[in-house]
């Protein structure tokens, strides 16, 4: 349990802070210093990487949670309301993530290759308030595991 658990908490902690640092720190001051092409180009090869550790960390974050909840507590129907709600949020931004890294993010890759900047801010703006909610997903998602033994 003991190995599941801190390999899960840190899987949180690349996601949700990454997103955390992505949506609150690095895109506002980009906005502020760099111009449409360079800023998109930036955001497009941080997002590049970024979103390699996020995979890991989904991948990591259903095989610990499957295991803690099957290996652990003994199946679905012996954890706490909490844990439900857990799954559920995670159902939600692992579909948010693909969504993001299969539909609006090629789409950015795509037009700062061929230079369109007009059609990439658009795909960023996309990606950006899907990050922003998902972030806010995450958020809640903290305050159930970290609250939830309370209900």
């Amino acid at each position: 349990m003991a190995v599941a658990t801190v390999l899960h908490i840190l899987a949180v902690i690349v996601w949700i802070g990454g997103m955390f640092f992505a949506h609150m720190a690095l895109r506002p001051v980009v906005a502020n210093l760099l111009e449409p092409p360079l800023r998109l180009q930036l955001m497009t090869q941080v997002l590049e990487k970024f979103f390699l550790w996020v995979w890991i960390a989904v991948i990591l974050l259903w095989l610990t949670g499957l295991w803690m909840i099957f290996g652990y507590f003994g199946g679905m129907t012996h954890i706490k309301i909490s844990v439900h709600i857990m799954l559920t949020l995670a159902i939600i931004m692992t579909l948010l993530y693909i969504y993001i890294y299969f539909m609006p993010f090629p789409n950015l890759k795509n037009a700062v290759s061929i230079k369109d900047f007009k059609q990439a801010s658009k795909c960023l703006a996309k990606i950006r308030s899907t990050i922003g909610f998902n972030l806010i997903l995450g958020l809640a998602t903290v305050i159930v595991a970290t609250g939830g033994v309370y209900l």
